[in-house]
């Protein structure tokens, strides 16, 4: 029954994918945002319960995959593609871009579990995080960004950064401790110390201020430590 577990678990985190899916095609971006985060707590216990149970399978590693790829790959391409079909353009096909984003979080999902080196750290952005980004930026600012002169071409820009973060040789580091010492965490702490005032002053969108500070912090970290 135990080896069960953490693939309904897994289930669990693709069917919120799903609604949150609806739900950003009904331009109801708060809520598609809260199902990608209930959905992000379930794939963090999924793995989690594994380790516990023992019961680790290939099986189960596929599966984690393909929910995620709903959840943090199609699910936020659909809440920027519905945010751009609000806009009266002459090219209708433009907001169609946004699943470039999906596509991209497969190829970088599929790498993930071949990648031996992911063990630390991650290599490009981790799904979750680019899924957080997209739907705090469209809750949070979406109102704003809507008023920003060529808004088509700036968000345009913005999912193929993404997708080329999403795959890209970038080491970023995780919130993973070995010791719970300074020396060796630094870049952790600094990073954890400065999202609760990102939260306070920002709210919602603090949390895609957050993820772009972490890639700053990560790009920064590679480059002189």
């Amino acid at each position: 029954m135990k080896k069960h577990i953490p693939n309904t678990i897994t289930c669990l985190n693709l069917i919120s994918g799903c609604i949150a899916t609806y739900y950003a095609f009904q331009a109801d971006y708060s809520m598609a945002l809260l199902f990608i985060v209930i959905g992000a707590v379930f794939d963090f216990f999924d793995g989690m319960s594994a380790r516990l149970l023992h019961v680790s399978s290939p099986i189960g590693k596929e599966l984690d995959s393909l929910a995620d790829d709903i959840t943090f790959g199609f699910a936020p391409s659909a809440i920027v593609f519905s945010f751009l079909c609000s806009f009266h353009i002459h090219l209708p096909f433009l907001p169609f871009l946004a699943f470039i984003m999906a596509a991209f979080s497969a190829l970088r999902l599929a790498k993930f579990n071949l990648d031996e080196r992911q063990v630390l750290g991650f290599i490009g952005l981790p799904t979750p995080a680019n899924a957080l980004f997209w739907g705090a930026l469209i809750v949070g600012l979406g109102d704003r960004i809507a008023t920003l002169p060529y808004v088509m071409y700036i968000m345009l820009a913005g999912i193929l950064i993404s997708s080329y973060l999403l795959v890209s040789e970038i080491p970023m580091f995780a919130l993973k401790f070995k010791t719970w010492g300074w020396k060796g965490n630094e870049v952790k702490y600094i990073f954890l110390i400065t999202c609760i005032p990102l939260l306070l002053l920002l709210g919602v969108s603090g949390l895609a201020a957050i993820i772009a500070w972490y890639v700053i912090l990560s790009v920064i970290h590679d480059k002189f430590y």
